[in-house]
């Protein structure tokens, strides 16, 4: 996932979604009763970067720690799990003699194993060397034109660890060992415990028919650089850990293909219309985002397809933080973005449970949110 940010458009208060009833932009004609709004921290911007996974997998790590205790807001560092990453990708990388993925981008399994192995620390103690957005393109230039010749080495100088560490020093900042949060010390693994976020409390789902249900597979796609295991269910019981996880007060690190027609962040909708786009005129496309339409029956067959075609592709990283039903009885899930508030809903979204069924190449979700007749076939305890 790396879907970039590069301009912003229209900015608008957060205001709207305290309210019973909300829509997606004025002017809309879509009405939307809430039937849960979880917790969540502010807006992040990504800016120039591909690294919207660690911000949607933070900003979930954040809202679980205030759905234990409400009063325990914190910000998390997305830089500091970036910079743990980048020396174990170059590591891959360069085993795999230069046959492995090294980029910007990641998945919500770099955000797990970061938890695990290097724990979490908060954005006021390491902010990455952050400018007025944060831009990495002449870093990742530079870390490019180092490991692409070791991956091609007959022979490596084992030194070749220090220079990528030290580069990813100078662009970014070491990242701290131990640090100072509100009076006491903490090194980033007792900051993780004091927060209460256990890596093995997560799960990553996806649902694919190329494997076997209630098993876990290595989900191919290129930014599952170390090759985690997600589990794979039916799309029913997909949909349903979905909507029974946030109706319950629980959320959802997703990560979706948002190069879709039905996607238009700037109108506050992502839908999957049951006339394609292609067939519409320009005026039904506009009205389809301005008045609730007819979507799409997703099913087992249309996912794997449009997998297999690459139409859908794991495009971005985003928070599922609330779901809404509209005028008509259909679910929507509300989505926080992290390209800023540019946009009508000041950073939000909300797509179709049918653009979800679609277009979800998997997602993050407590373990315990999972029904347990569900997680049972799942062999989750």
């Amino acid at each position: 996932m790396k879907k970039l940010l590069l301009s912003a458009a229209m900015l608008c208060s957060l205001g709207v979604f305290a309210q019973s009833t909300v829509t997606n932009k004025t002017g809309s004609n879509y009405k939307f009763s809430v039937i849960n709004d979880a917790n969540a921290t502010g807006i992040q911007n990504q800016g120039r970067t591909g690294t919207c996974w660690s911000f949607s997998g933070l900003s979930f790590f954040e809202s679980e720690v205030l759905r234990k205790d409400k009063n325990k807001s914190v910000d998390l560092s997305e830089m500091f799990v970036v910079r743990r990453m980048y020396p174990m990708k170059a590591a891959n990388y360069v085993r795999m003699h230069g046959k492995s993925n090294f980029a910007e981008g990641g998945g919500f399994p770099d955000d797990l194993l970061c938890l695990r192995e290097f724990g979490m620390v908060p954005q006021s103690v390491y902010d990455g060397n952050r400018d007025k957005v944060y831009n990495h393109a002449e870093m990742v230039s530079v870390l490019e034109g180092m490991v692409k010749p070791l991956g091609e080495a007959k022979h490596l100088n084992p030194s070749w660890t220090k220079a990528i560490e030290g580069t990813l020093d100078a662009y970014m900042g070491d990242a701290p060992k131990t640090f100072e949060y509100n009076g006491k010390q903490y090194t980033p693994q007792s900051f993780a415990q004091y927060l209460g976020i256990d890596p093995n409390d997560y799960v990553i789902i996806s649902s694919f028919n190329h494997h076997p249900f209630y098993s876990k597979f290595v989900l191919e796609v290129p930014d599952n650089w170390n090759w985690e295991k997600v589990y794979n269910v039916p799309i029913d019981e997909f949909v349903k850990i979905a909507e029974d996880a946030v109706t319950d007060g629980y959320t959802l690190a997703w990560a979706a293909d948002v190069s879709e027609k039905g996607f238009n962040y700037r109108d506050g909708l992502a839908i999957v219309p049951e006339k394609d786009f292609s067939d519409m005129t320009e005026a039904e496309r506009k009205d389809a985002f301005i008045n609730p339409v007819k979507e799409k029956k997703i099913t087992q067959e249309m996912r794997q397809e449009a997998f297999d075609n690459y139409e859908t592709q794991d495009d971005h990283g985003m928070h599922i933080t609330g779901i809404v039903k509209d005028q008509n009885g259909d679910l929507f899930f509300k989505v926080k973005n992290s390209w800023g508030e540019t946009n009508d809903c000041g950073g939000y979204f909300y797509a179709s449970v049918p653009y979800f069924a679609y277009k979800t190449t998997c997602f993050m979700v407590n373990k315990k949110a999972i029904p347990a007749a569900i997680a049972k076939k799942m062999g989750i305890k």
